[in-house]
């Protein structure tokens, strides 16, 4: 399970940025290709945060779309999954969005 590696380094990050104070709630932002699972980090992050100033914070997760382009026919895709394949058949996808992991506000004290 690496969401609760990655749910630490999260933890550390906000720590580490944000010291001493007592944080309310962290919005984080993963993507849909990302192969991080949204529920496991918000089972994990109790477990990380706990005993340290993210004690008792709030956790809020956005998970944007994955978008891809065709290399073949130049077609924007929309992406529910990393099985990249365009319409026309092709499956060389350059892969746009969807992969980020990102934390994107902090609510302290």
């Amino acid at each position: 399970m690496h969401e609760l590696s990655v749910t630490q380094s999260v933890v550390d990050a906000v720590i580490d940025r944000m010291g001493d104070a007592e944080v309310r709630s962290v919005l984080l932002e993963i993507g849909k290709l990302s192969g991080i699972e949204p529920d496991s980090v918000k089972f994990c992050f109790e477990i990380v945060a706990s005993g340290t100033t993210l004690a008792g914070a709030q956790l809020e997760i956005v998970e944007p779309p994955g978008q891809g382009r065709c290399r073949t026919c130049g077609e924007v895709l929309s992406l529910d999954d990393r099985i990249l394949l365009c319409s026309c058949g092709s499956a060389d996808v350059e892969v746009l969005a969807g992969t980020e992991l990102r934390i994107r506000s902090v609510q302290v004290a």
